[in-house]
């Protein structure tokens, strides 16, 4: 019987180390830096790459945001792309040429750790913020007496919300966004593992607390989108499993007005634009002409 007994709680700890094991290499893959040598990949539409300077002395010197400018005609506005997880700017290309056609100035960047910019690992939107906010500067700089609006997707959304400092948009378009990391977490486990993954959300979440050095709490845009002082135009779709229809609609909820969401049917969590194609270059047309183009 003690045999049966010692062998039951050897048996015991092997699951707890492995699932701890997993657990650690689940929140490395999850936060590994994703670098991209972005300039080696051909554009159709003139740019110029940027290195925008970071204000703050948090990251290794010398280093920058780095990105693609493509200018628009005077007086037409000006739009910051930012893209999703485990990505570039090269995935906002696409609307960056709709959106330069209609006149804009287009800025898209490699957030921290993706791209070019450098960065040790994915922070979910908090040290990326910084990136934004820079950018913002920079456009504020660069083009002193144009509207700014910024458009963000998934991490490049959370991004936007969870700037500590005012960003002074003019308007925000959000795709995919998350409500809270305990909800990312759990929805992307429930994906890969079935209805068992959220029981290993606990463990998940505290590996990347503990790689991130900040608490979970910190990584929620719902708590910070109600700062956002300014218009805002909320995406999802009805078959996103990563970010549901009812987390959007609680987003939504929570920011200020004026808002507007579009809920795309038939949606996921991909890029909206190739998905909806014209559908969205109409809407995103009509939202940014009465923000960044209409005069009082």
């Amino acid at each position: 019987m003690r045999r049966l007994i010692l062998l039951g709680v050897l048996a015991l700890f092997s699951c707890i180390a492995v699932i701890l094991l997993v657990a650690m290499g689940v929140g490395e893959l999850l936060s590994g830096a994703t670098p991209t040598a972005v300039n080696t990949l051909s554009t159709d539409f003139p740019v110029e790459p940027v290195q925008i300077p970071l204000s703050t002395h948090s990251r290794e010197e010398n280093s920058g945001v780095h990105g693609w400018l493509a200018r628009g005609t005077r007086g037409g506005g000006t739009v910051l792309l930012v893209h999703s997880i485990r990505s570039n700017r090269v995935e906002m290309l696409s609307r960056a040429k709709f959106l330069n056609e209609q006149g804009y100035n287009v800025l898209l960047i490699d957030l921290q750790a993706h791209g070019e910019t450098p960065g040790d690992r994915i922070t979910f939107g908090l040290r990326e913020s910084e990136d934004v906010e820079a950018a913002v500067a920079y456009l504020r700089n660069t083009f002193p007496h144009e509207r700014i609006a910024a458009i963000g997707v998934s991490l490049g959304a959370a991004a936007i919300v969870l700037a500590k400092n005012p960003l002074r948009l003019d308007a925000v378009v959000l795709e995919s966004l998350h409500p809270t990391i305990k909800e990312a977490v759990e929805n992307r486990l429930r994906l890969h593992l079935g209805q068992i993954g959220p029981v290993f959300s606990p463990l998940l979440l505290s590996q990347l607390s503990f790689r991130l050095n900040a608490s979970p709490d910190e990584l929620n845009p719902i708590s910070r989108i109600g700062n956002l002082n300014a218009p805002l135009l909320l995406i999802s779709g009805t078959d996103d499993q990563h970010t549901t229809m009812a987390e959007a609609e609680r987003l939504f909820d929570a920011a200020r007005q004026p808002k507007e969401i579009w809920i795309v049917p038939g949606g996921g969590h991909f890029n909206m634009h190739a998905y909806a194609g014209k559908e969205y270059e109409n809407r995103i047309s009509d939202f940014l002409q009465w923000y960044l183009r209409k005069r009082d």
